[in-house]
């Protein structure tokens, strides 16, 4: 990893407003995390204590993701968007584990998660750490860290996992994957995850007070129609756009997990 201190020396974290990453380390089993995260995760679970077994169906699938895409398609770079905190079964352990010249940027849009990332990585080789926000791509693509390490004329896995719920539709995530995806050379994948409460109202109305009183943007109301418009001029993988515990796993019949639904996907561009 390169030195970017510089990005995150001046910043401190804020332990008095919940922070994303951090709440889905507390989902996931983690430490890395505040009251005032798992204040919020509390009072959302309160409604469905199946949140915690849906964060971990969606880890489980980036982990299965990655493991085909490394082990079967050949991919050795990986982009993670939206990325938190790299801890618990993170991208570049799985990757790397498979072939250690695997390179990884993840790239978050809280400076605070950023920071805290470096720490966790320092030392880890192959990894950068991208300050950068999925509504701005082109930015993301432009950063001097991300060209260093991303060969963008080889194939590269563009991770969006649980992370476009959070751009509303007035800032187009549509547009922002299209212009992503068509960064990328032949032969390279999206992969994405993104909740949906279109059809359950109790627990969109909670979640949507829960996130509201605390000033942040949650956009699940999207149907699985919409967010399969991510994936246009894409070839899905089998089996498509399911349940994350439907995408290719071990199961012979894979369990709903919670009432909320999180839909995923891996394409592939020719």
């Amino acid at each position: 990893m390169s030195d970017t201190s510089t990005q995150t020396d001046t910043i401190q974290i804020d332990t008095t407003r919940p922070g994303l990453a951090r709440m889905y380390d507390y989902l996931l089993g983690g430490s890395e995390n505040h009251l005032v995260d798992r204040t919020l995760v509390d009072e959302i679970a309160a409604t469905d204590p199946g949140v915690f077994a849906a964060a971990r169906a969606n880890r489980d699938f980036l982990i299965r993701a990655v493991t085909h895409l490394t082990e079967e398609a050949g991919i050795r770079q990986f982009l993670d968007i939206g990325s938190g905190l790299p801890t618990q079964d993170n991208v570049h352990a799985v990757a790397q584990a498979i072939d250690p010249a695997a390179r990884v940027v993840y790239v978050d849009n809280d400076p605070t998660v950023a920071k805290h990332a470096e720490s966790l990585v320092r030392g880890e080789g192959n990894i950068e750490i991208v300050l950068g926000d999925v509504s701005s791509p082109q930015g993301i693509l432009d950063d001097p860290r991300l060209r260093r390490l991303i060969d963008f004329d080889q194939p590269v896995a563009l991770l969006l996992v649980a992370v476009l719920h959070f751009v509303p539709d007035s800032g187009d995530p549509w547009a922002a994957v299209r212009l992503l995806v068509d960064a990328l050379p032949s032969g390279s994948y999206l992969v994405l995850s993104h909740v949906s409460l279109a059809e359950l109202d109790e627990l969109a109305d909670t979640t949507d007070r829960a996130f509201e009183k605390r000033n942040i943007q949650l956009n699940a109301n999207r149907t699985k129609a919409q967010i399969s418009r991510f994936f246009d001029g894409l070839d899905l993988l089998e089996p498509g756009l399911v349940e994350t515990t439907q995408w290719r796993s071990a199961e012979t019949a894979p369990r709903k997990v919670s009432d909320m639904v999180i839909y995923a996907g891996v394409a592939r561009k020719n």
